[in-house]
């Protein structure tokens, strides 16, 4: 491999080409060491080195929210990220349930190398980076061992096929552990078809879900985040309700009834017919 180039931004940021493209690190004018991980222009996380409890974006703030309520404040959680970004649900995990057990399975080894040299680690925390596949790093978790796996999987600003199949998910299943859950980043827009297929994908192997999102997401108007939750126990869906309801952008959260009169008679996704996820929109990033 050639040595990748790097430059600075003004203002001390950086771009350097990784294996998915190229990437940004935006300095947060807000926040003193605030910065945003950008590839190939589509903003993939945002950081506070300062603060790692501080979660900026929506959906993170969302997934953040599961992580608050998938134990009692507190207690130390084993936890499968599947795809790394600027490791900042991990850091988030760390700080707010110090002694956790983190494992992060991120495919591109460049990107890793960035965020680990500019963006380091808690030396302290308990967190593994492991340069692969999300599919195949999965496999390597053992059976039962997670409290929670997060799927937050983009190449660009797509999630790749082979992780939105129900044969993906009897993975995430196997790895975790009887009342543990799965909370996925889901990215679409109108007529919403990827999105309700992963609902359906995920009811054939979870009995319990819920789904939190922006109403106009929901309503088909925008192209935007949703995150999925699933479990094979009841879910906290009026505190989760309670939270999302009050976030700076309020979402809203579906479930039982609602969420199956949504998904619309959807069929769920399986290797032989998964697709990437839609390509979003060019005005999404813009601004």
């Amino acid at each position: 491999m050639g040595r990748r180039r790097q430059r600075e931004r003004d203002g001390g940021g950086l771009v350097e080409r990784v294996d998915g493209g190229v990437a940004e690190l935006v300095e947060d004018r807000e926040r003193p060491r605030g910065w945003t991980l950008l590839i190939d222009g589509a903003p993939q996380s945002h950081v506070d080195l300062d603060d790692p409890g501080h979660l900026s974006f929506e959906y993170q703030r969302r997934l953040g929210h599961v992580i608050d309520l998938a134990a009692q404040p507190g207690r130390p959680l084993r936890v499968v990220h599947l795809g790394g970004g600027a490791f900042t649900l991990a850091r988030y995990v760390a700080a707010t349930r110090p002694r956790s057990t983190q494992q992060i399975v991120e495919v591109d080894a460049a990107l890793v190398e960035l965020v680990r040299t500019r963006l380091p680690l808690d030396p302290g925390a308990r967190i593994r980076v492991r340069a692969a596949d999300a599919r195949a790093g999965l496999a390597k978790v053992p059976d039962g061992w997670a409290d929670l796996v997060i799927a937050d999987v983009f190449s660009g600003a797509r999630t790749p096929a082979h992780l939105t199949s129900t044969e993906f998910l009897a993975e995430v299943r196997r790895a975790l552990r009887p009342g543990a859950y799965y909370a996925a980043n889901l990215a679409d827009g109108p007529p919403l078809t990827h999105l309700r297929a992963q609902i359906a994908t995920a009811a054939a192997l979870f009995p319990e879900l819920a789904l939190a999102a922006d109403p106009t997401v929901l309503r088909g108007r925008r192209f935007g985040n949703a995150v999925l939750l699933a479990s094979d126990s009841e879910l906290p869906v009026a505190e989760l309700t309670r939270r999302v309801a009050g976030d700076p952008f309020a979402g809203r959260v579906e479930h039982g009834r609602a969420l199956a009169d949504f998904t619309g008679g959807a069929a769920p996704v399986t290797d032989a017919s998964a697709k990437d996820s839609p390509v979003p929109p060019a005005a999404v990033f813009k601004g």
